[in-house]
């Protein structure tokens, strides 16, 4: 069975509701789950998972703004063993801001120059993610499948 880790990290709890609409998702197609908020989590955590999810809002106009608490686990992620660990990131927004879901992007790239190998494209939230659980869910299936 497959341990997958779920780091998130959110402001207003759009994003910690979409790491447990996808947790739940990948529990029930039978992978062993861990959610964690990331103020939570130490970088050196990963190594015990074969798949990191990384969920992180972005509210802003800079093209890397990171939620506050994701902050320092970003920056840990260089100290980190991710090389060769698969991953995917998701993320809430505001499609008004000139970088829409920039934290997604971020997250990826970073990860991606770590070594680490994106099973799939990162999932944007438009806002209140309630709008988007068939997206979502559709999101979480295409990992579990991966």
């Amino acid at each position: 069975m497959s341990k997958v880790l779920i780091v998130y990290g959110s402001t207003t709890g759009n994003t910690e509701a979409t790491a447990e609409t996808i947790e739940k998702e990948l529990s029930q197609s039978g992978f062993e789950t861990t959610v964690k908020d990331v103020s939570d989590t130490s970088s050196n955590e990963m190594k015990n998972f074969d798949l990191i999810l990384f969920g992180c809002s972005t509210w802003g106009d800079d093209d890397i703004e990171l939620q506050d608490d994701f902050l320092p686990f970003y920056e840990d992620l260089n100290q980190s063993e991710i090389g060769g660990k698969k991953f995917a990131v998701f993320g809430c927004g505001d499609s008004s801001y000139t970088h829409f879901c920039g934290a997604v992007d971020a997250i990826e790239d970073k990860i991606k120059d770590l070594g680490g190998e994106l099973v799939t494209d990162g999932l944007k939230i438009d806002g209140d993610p309630d709008d988007f659980s068939d997206d979502i869910t559709a999101w979480a299936q295409k990992i579990a499948k991966s």
